[in-house]
């Protein structure tokens, strides 16, 4: 009995890891389906990531059933032109949205407000040209974001006042011409921005931003190369290396607005967007819709030809002084050498004349004798 009993149990023994191996790949292929079945057809899911690009997709697929860890979703390259205000709902654990190369030219309102821990954000190369400025409320989490390669030629005000946490930024390949200094004030924590190959005008518009610029620079961010559209005089020239002295016409223009019916004392420009001015009634705040009536008594864009003018009329009228000036040293240097040289010669003669003044008393002396 006990040589029949062996082998069996023997058997037991050995089939033990055979029936976990078993249970792990049934987990396995468990956990595979789960994903699979919370996964749309037209994406390639895993636990934490959600490809759906290049499927030339018209739309949105349902992401409800995505799995609830995904933190990546990727819908670039695809043929998206809009998207629907929920398509981003109950996917709070999303921290990465690529969006780029797609047609979108139109974002509804506060379309990210449920992504609030996305730290990565791209809409490169699509054919927006209007931002709501309520776009990324919510987005207090974001640290990067792309908006390079579309059509923009404005950053309204208030776009950018809950991103301050936000690092790096690009709007490069837009149609920017001029960008406002307190729609940047808030990103305190920007260390990396790109402006490049947009159409800047280099006027009054945009010397205020030119000195937020400088500060972020001077507290070691880096900003590319913002070369100058217009005015001609300036074409091709990186506004940084432009010198201040430059825009210095602008302050003339805002004192000469200032008179006008709205204008603030001390010079100041007549008009800002989102300042309170005090009334009968209490504190009014100046809205967008405000903006056409406030521009009209702000300074006008004015070639800096006025400027580069009265710089070379100053050099030249400086170069024309210092010239008298060496022309005068020099006559003076050689009027002092021919003095002392007359001086020389005539000390040199003097004694002569003493010694014929001498013989001549002499001659008298004798004369005077014989007599």
């Amino acid at each position: 009995m006990q040589l029949s009993t062996a082998p069996t149990v023997a058997r037991r023994r050995r089939g033990n890891p055979d029936s976990q191996g078993l249970l792990s790949v049934l987990s396995v292929c468990a956990t595979l389906l789960q994903l699979c079945a919370g996964c749309p057809s037209e994406c390639v899911c895993n636990s934490l990531e959600a490809n759906c690009s290049g499927r030339s997709l018209v739309s949105v697929p349902a992401l409800t059933s995505l799995p609830g860890g995904t933190h990546t979703l990727l819908l670039a390259n695809n043929r998206l032109s809009s998207l629907p205000v929920s398509a981003f709902a109950n996917l709070s654990t999303l921290e990465t949205l690529d969006l780029s190369n797609n047609y979108l030219d139109n974002l509804p309102s506060r379309l990210f407000r449920e992504l609030s821990n996305l730290n990565d954000l791209s809409l490169r190369n699509n054919s927006l040209t209007v931002l709501d400025r309520e776009l990324f409320r919510g987005l207090t989490q974001l640290r990067r974001l792309d908006l390079s390669l579309n059509g923009l030629a404005a950053v309204p005000l208030g776009l950018l006042d809950e991103l301050q946490g936000l690092t790096w930024l690009s709007l490069a390949g837009n149609r920017l011409h001029a960008l406002e200094r307190a729609t940047f004030e808030p990103l305190v924590n920007l260390q990396h921005l790109e402006l490049g190959m947009n159409p800047w005008e280099c006027d009054c518009n945009l010397r205020d931003f030119k000195h937020w610029m400088e500060w972020l620079i001077y507290r070691g961010g880096n900003v590319d190369a913002v070369e100058c559209t217009l005015p001609k005089d300036l074409r091709g020239r990186d506004i940084r290396g432009v010198p201040v002295e430059m825009f210095n016409y602008c302050l003339q223009l805002e004192d000469e607005n200032g008179g006008g019916a709205g204008s603030t004392k001390g010079g100041s420009p007549p008009c800002f967007r989102g300042t309170a001015t005090p009334s009968s009634e209490g504190a009014v705040v100046r809205t967008e819709a405000e903006l056409p009536d406030c521009v009209k008594h702000r300074y006008r864009p004015v070639s800096v030809r006025r400027a580069i003018g009265t710089v070379v009329i100053a050099g030249v009228v400086c170069g024309i002084v210092c010239i008298m000036m060496v022309a005068a040293a020099a006559y003076g240097c050689i009027y002092a050498s021919l003095m002392a040289k007359y001086q020389r010669e005539l000390k040199k003669r003097q004694p002569l004349m003493g010694d014929a003044e001498a013989e001549a008393d002499q001659e008298e002396k004798q004369i005077s004798s014989v007599a």
